[in-house]
């Protein structure tokens, strides 16, 4: 509980730098908790570009592994970059001092991003850096301007270079812009179901409680009806 409410504290004020930027066009992620596949595949970008700064202290890999449908061994193999324990948390490697003295500051975890600031949020985050050579990493981002990061998906996507009218041509990159919005989807739904792993299940729930809930009702009002009946 208490890594939890260290965690949310510093969400928040990150959320406000968010919340104040209003006036910023976020596009639809479109995230589908049904999509086992896309979830792993975003599983495998997080932990191959996002995992080496940033944890998600607050997920287990085994209850990644039996939500997405991965076995064991996959888990293992393809998946798990340390020494951990498939029932351990899915903790940073780097001591939060060291990256502090590197960084300037410790990576904030992300197992709750998705929540604090909306799933629409993160993938435009992600979709938004461009060539700043006024930045310490040379790059901006357009939903969260002075970030103070590198663009860690930058082979995937290439640079994008703002031109005089305010619109951007990206250069390099192993992806067409179509495949790099799935490959940015696929990390957008993993983090969006780590902040809330038990979404289907409790949708699920909620659908036999307002069953109940109705029958309930239908049995009570009847009852109403043979209690009154003489009064009436």
């Amino acid at each position: 509980m208490k890594k939890l409410l260290i965690a949310l504290v510093t969400l928040l004020p990150s959320l406000a730098i968010a919340a104040g930027g209003s006036n910023v066009h976020l596009e639809s992620a479109n995230v589908d908790f049904h999509d086992k596949e896309s979830l792993e595949r975003g599983l495998n970008l997080f932990q191959q570009y996002c995992s080496g700064c940033h944890s998600t202290q607050y997920q287990r890999y085994g209850r990644v592994a039996e939500d997405l449908d991965i076995s064991v061994d996959d888990m293992r193999q393809k998946y798990m970059f340390t020494d951990a324990k498939i029932g351990e948390l899915m903790e940073n490697a780097i001591p939060p001092a060291d990256a502090a003295k590197w960084f300037g500051a410790a990576a904030p975890d992300l197992t709750l991003v998705a929540r604090v600031r909306g799933q629409d949020w993160v993938y435009s985050y992600l979709k938004g850096f461009y060539k700043d050579e006024s930045r310490p990493f040379g790059v901006n981002n357009t939903v969260f301007p002075l970030v103070g990061m590198p663009h860690v998906l930058e082979d995937l996507q290439g640079i994008p270079v703002k031109q005089e009218d305010g619109t951007f041509v990206t250069t390099g990159g192993s992806m067409n812009a179509e495949e790099y919005d799935q490959a940015v989807r696929d990390i957008t739904g993993f983090l969006a179901y780590s902040a809330d792993p038990v979404k289907l299940e409790r949708e699920a729930l909620g659908w036999w409680v307002l069953g109940f809930l109705f029958i309930f009702f239908i049995v009570a009002y009847l009852l109403k009806k043979e209690y009154w009946k003489d009064v009436h």
